[in-house]
């Protein structure tokens, strides 16, 4: 893999971007927790799969209380993972692969070891004194509103010194910054140009959608939530106060500034909540905000439907000065797509099956590390679980430590090859069986069948650029075309497990590009469960 390859569009049109979480992709130096050296050593792996660019989740100085997402320092790496000078070894040798490598930036909030928290906590009247969210109490002491943490538990935390509440919309050691102050913005600003300057390709910005809050801290009003009580309380209401500040979108045009300083900057909103798709539009509207969002349609979904593809994407229609959308199946927030889609139906079948239609969507890709692979949500037993949401509430949800067990790479190595130490979370047995170089060599595993998908989005400027129109289709059937200049793809799939027969006119005319569940040679009249194909 030569540092010149070619892109067939420019950069980052059509993207398949890849997301490795470094605690759990390969570990350099036997303390049980993946690292930067760990990352450099298997970017092959990632180049090899013939995709875009790498997208690091945090790997910042912090306590690691939520693992990274709390971070101590913006401009420094925790030495967990290594040094600033291993961070610009992996740079360099991801650029000489062809990769772009994508950062995270959690601008919402840092940790509570923070200098900048350190300071603000002193008094009221230090220079950062307004840099975070501080409220007094109400008369009788208590919080000064209803808001609830993401992680359960109300969103204020007392603070003796100042005599005063702080904000954390997530753990009680994650305080949430001010972002309506321009003075953080400039700060956060000049973290963005440190990264930039050292060469990386682009950003995504983490719980965006936290980064302000409603300056009245008028309460949240309760969500009408049916029949099913929820499993968090933080789901009990309807978050308009503490998040979705209608002036986040001006902080984005200064970072686009920033951004537009630097050639062909790449920059990705995560949105979570209820009603993404108006922010989503809102951050990347125009030229003078993000490059593109995704939310949480497919991450959090319990089943994959046609209603639901037909849903996210029709959000998008590709109007004037509409950006394009991001989508993803997996990642380090949600359980594995395999164990929540699948429903005991043959994981290999499924796995192809959701990489086929993913990779036929239209907008740019994100898959996360062990997709390629079709590794299941890992079991994690309680007494196992490090992630403080899996904890809080266990056993009501899958929690996300199932999703970030460490990658399994050599089928006979000790746990998996990624380390030779004790992981910090417990390998699943299913995925050593699974492991990269075991399937490498089998033309009918997944990892192979994922390389065939990329390669043909990255040949085909239909699955990279192209327009899509839905088709109708029988139940269970999803139906699609794919089309730009003179190319147009006709995508249909069988998202249900019974087989389907498929009406004449959504039998491929012409030749099968790619299927799984059906023989390429021919077209088919009946469409298994679980099945699909792209044709021209």
């Amino acid at each position: 893999m030569s540092g010149d390859r070619q892109h067939p569009t420019p950069w980052p049109e059509g993207a398949v971007i890849y997301q490795i979480y470094p605690r759990s992709f390969r570990d350099s130096d036997g303390d049980g927790i993946g690292d930067l050296k760990g990352i450099a050593e298997k970017l092959g792996h990632v180049a090899d799969l013939g995709v875009d660019a790498v997208w690091l989740s945090p790997f910042f100085t912090s306590p690691m209380r939520d693992f990274g997402y709390d971070v101590a320092n913006y401009c420094d790496v925790d030495p967990l993972f290594g040094t600033l000078a291993d961070f610009d070894a992996l740079l360099d040798q991801a650029h000489k692969l062809g990769l772009k490598v994508i950062i995270d930036q959690v601008y919402s909030h840092t940790s509570d070891q923070h200098p900048w928290f350190a300071e603000s906590r002193q008094d009221r009247t230090n220079s950062k004194a307004d840099w975070y969210v501080w409220a007094d109490p109400k008369p009788d002491g208590s919080p000064p509103n209803n808001w609830i943490s993401v992680f359960g538990g109300v969103s204020w935390e007392w603070d003796a010194r100042r005599r005063q509440y702080y904000l954390h919309n997530f753990l009680t050691s994650q305080p949430d910054l001010n972002v309506h102050n321009s003075q953080v913005q400039d700060a956060l600003l000049d973290v963005t140009r440190f990264w930039l300057d050292r060469g990386v390709d682009g950003f995504r910005l983490d719980a965006l959608n936290f980064a302000m809050h409603d300056p009245e801290l008028r309460d949240n009003p309760p969500v009408n939530y049916g029949a099913k009580t929820p499993s968090r309380p933080f789901d009990f209401q309807n978050h308009l106060y503490n998040q979705s500040h209608p002036d986040i979108p001006k902080f984005l045009n200064r970072i686009r500034a920033v951004t537009d300083e630097y050639p062909n900057i790449f920059t990705v909103a995560e949105v979570v909540g209820p009603r993404p798709l108006d922010e989503m539009k809102a951050f990347t509207a125009g030229d003078a905000h993000l490059t593109t969002a995704y939310n949480f349609d497919f991450l959090y979904a319990d089943e994959l439907t046609p209603k639901l593809v037909k849903r996210s994407l029709s959000g998008w229609p590709g109007a004037e000065g509409e950006a394009l959308p991001s989508w993803a199946f997996s990642n380090h927030d949600a359980p594995r797509c395999i164990s929540r889609w699948a429903k005991g139906a043959d994981p290999v079948r499924a796995a192809k099956l959701y990489l086929l239609l993913l990779l036929s969507l239209r907008g740019y890709i994100f898959l996360y590390q062990g997709e390629e692979l079709g590794l299941p949500q890992a079991e994690v037993p309680f007494e196992a679980l490090q992630d403080p949401e899996a904890i809080a509430n266990w056993p009501a949800t899958l929690g996300r430590d199932g999703a970030r067990t460490p990658m399994p790479w050599e089928k006979a190595a000790n746990c998996g090859g990624f380390t030779m130490g004790i992981p910090w979370l417990p390998m699943d047995d299913r995925h050593i069986a699974l492991a990269a170089d075991a399937q490498a060599s089998d033309p009918a595993a997944v990892l192979n069948f994922a390389k065939d998908a990329i390669a043909l989005r990255r040949s085909s400027s239909a699955l990279r650029q192209g327009g899509l129109s839905f088709l109708d289709a029988p139940q269970n059937i999803l139906a699609f075309t794919r089309e730009h200049d003179e190319e147009r793809l006709f995508c249909v799939f069988n998202l249900g497990s019974e087989e389907s027969i498929l009406p004449d006119r959504l039998r491929p005319q012409g030749a099968i590009r790619l299927a799984t569940g059906v023989n390429p040679e021919n077209a088919p009249d009946m469409l298994p469960g679980l099945s699909g194909f792209i044709a021209s």
